[in-house]
């Protein structure tokens, strides 16, 4: 396990290094990224008890307003929207996607932008979902290796979404298991990523049965199963996602846990600019101040 996320730096070439460095600038060597990319991935139903979420004014100026390292885009948005806040935060390039509307049974992400996009819109890195697992994961990951080249020729950083999905994640044990969790955030460092977003792992008894091997003996409270996927991922930066919205206290918490496991840092979305302005960037303020004194 790495003590400070920029030791895990040492190896990268000067374009990726210096970009890792310049978004952890203002958050303590760490990552506090914004992620904005529901609305293509779950649709306007994420808006529908606030509305002003829905409008992308909300969550830039929570980003900017919230001190967090970079906010995560589709191309469209970035294009409509980042022109105003030029300067004032960075942005991670989300390079695929999809809508929710069909099952996950065979997930797959085609692209939506490319690296030259990134490049004309400055953005710090690019992000790409890969799901882990899944029927598709051929077509998957030979776009990911596409993208990776391209990117890394350019010396942008490679932010994976790995998540597990399809079919046969569901037979073994199910997307949050720490066997899938852990399984993903190893393709994601073997596949050359810079930065991978995980979702927390988590040992549900119930299921534990349908496990793979010896996973099935493993009983691991929640650090504990953030620490393993935290060391399968090697030199490649862990960062929690925040998942669904949560109480403030809870997803401060759900913040400093993954800190404690070794995590780089943090991906909340829905947790905060799923709430009115006020109470949005109050949970932000807390949020990036325990990412920055790193507990």
């Amino acid at each position: 396990m790495i003590s400070h996320p920029h030791d895990a730096l040492q190896h990268l070439p000067v374009g990726r290094k210096s970009r890792l460095i310049g978004l952890t600038s203002r958050t303590g060597g760490r990552l506090a990224i914004l992620p904005i990319d529901q609305g293509l991935e779950h649709g306007p139903i994420d808006f529908l008890d606030v509305p002003e979420a829905g409008d992308p004014r909300h969550q830039f100026q929570l980003a900017v307003d919230g001190g967090f390292s970079a906010i995560a885009t589709h191309l469209g948005l970035a294009e409509a929207y980042l022109p105003e806040f030029v300067g004032r935060i960075p942005l991670v390039l989300k390079l695929n996607g999809k809508t929710g509307v069909p099952p996950d049974d065979e997930a797959f992400s085609p692209l939506t932008g490319s690296v030259e996009d990134a490049l004309r819109l400055n953005a710090a890195a690019v992000g790409y979902t890969l799901y882990v697992g899944s029927p598709a994961q051929d077509r998957d990951i030979a776009q990911l290796a596409r993208v990776r080249e391209e990117a890394h020729r350019f010396g942008l950083p490679l932010i994976v979404w790995a998540y597990p999905r399809g079919r046969d994640i569901e037979a073994a044990g199910g997307r949050d298991s720490p066997f899938a969790v852990e399984y993903a955030a190893r393709v994601a460092h073997e596949l050359g990523a810079d930065v991978v977003k995980v979702n927390a792992p988590r040992h549900d008894p119930s299921r534990a049965a349908s496990y793979p091997g010896e996973y099935r003996r493993l009983d691991l409270d929640a650090e504990e199963a953030m620490t393993r996927v935290v060391a399968v991922a090697g030199r490649t930066l862990v960062i929690a996602s925040g998942g669904s919205r949560r109480e403030p206290a809870e997803a401060l918490e759900q913040a400093r846990l993954a800190l404690r496991a070794g995590c780089a840092g943090i991906i909340f979305g829905r947790n905060v600019w799923q709430r009115p302005f006020t109470e949005a960037l109050e949970l932000a303020h807390s949020l990036v101040a325990t990412v920055t004194k790193g507990t």
